[in-house]
Order: structure tokens, then sequence, then C-alpha cells
């Protein structure tokens, strides 16, 4: 593929996912004023820019064997957490920005949760296993099959988890 070619196709999965995310989360605050016509808008026109990401990805040949997937979103989470969020806590750190500082430190914490969560799937491919997982509506953080008490990462109550299934 040309080289051109390619930095675009990946420039528009960049901005088509930036787009999805934007969405939801507009229609998030959208449900919550109770502008419901609105909020399913904004869920719908998400859902399109995920399918242009998702052609995207496709034509980039990002999309492999499950094992492969799994092994290259595990190398991106501790990647994530180990240097770039490293980085970001720092400059937060040194603008004296305490908010940010805290964000960034418990996104780290919890890429590395995730990281954790791919090496035990990876572990166990080949097992048909279910489970249910919580996520903690403040942080992210994800628990593998019980409901925390509290938050390891940010402290949220048991009450700010969200049950996915």
């Amino acid at each position: 593929m040309d080289k051109k070619i390619k930095d675009v196709l990946y420039q528009a999965y960049v901005g088509e996912s930036k787009a999805a995310l934007r969405l939801k989360v507009y229609a998030d605050k959208a449900e919550q004023e109770e502008y419901l016509p609105i909020a399913k808008l904004f869920r719908v026109i998400a859902r399109s820019e995920e399918i242009h990401g998702e052609r995207c990805l496709r034509m980039l040949k990002e999309i492999k064997s499950t094992e492969e997937n799994l092994q290259a979103s595990f190398e991106s989470e501790v990647q994530v957490a180990g240097v770039a969020y490293e980085k970001f806590i720092k400059l937060a750190t040194e603008a004296k920005d305490e908010t940010a500082s805290s964000i960034f430190s418990q996104s780290r914490d919890v890429e590395d949760g995730h990281a954790k969560l791919y090496k035990e799937a990876m572990a166990h491919l080949m097992e048909e296993r279910e489970t249910t997982y919580y996520v903690c509506k403040v942080c992210g953080y994800v628990s593998d099959g019980v409901l925390p008490d509290e938050c390891p990462v940010c402290g949220a109550k048991k009450e700010e988890f969200f049950k996915f299934e």
C-alpha cells in the first residue's frame, strides 16, 4: 500500500474514533438533560463513525487473528501505561495541575489492569470462560468477576460500578 494512503487511512481511523467517543459522551449528556431524541441522534452517528473507523482498520490490515489481536492489545496497554502516561503525569506535575496528574495516574493504573486482563485472556484462550466484568464509572477500572466494595484505583464506592456482560 502507498505510504501516503496508509498515513491518511490512519488519520481517518483516529479522527473517526475520536468523533465516535465524543458523540457517545454528548449522547450521555443529552440523555441526562432529557433530550432523548438528540441522545439517539448522537448515538446513531457515533455508530456510523465507528463503521468508518472499522473500514480504515480493515484496509490497514490491523485486524488479525484473535491471538494476534490480544497480543497487540496487550503490548499497546503496556506501552501506553509505561511510556505515554508517565510523560503525561510528569508534564502535569511540572505544571502543578493536580487534577490532570490524578486523571493521568489513574488512567495509567487502569491501563496496567487492562494489560493484565489481556495477558490472562491469552493464557486461557482455548477455555470457554464466562465472566462478568464490573467497570468503574469514575476512572474506568475493570474488575474481572467480582464487584469490589471500593475501586482499587480511585476509591469510588461499589455503587459507582456498572455490570458489563
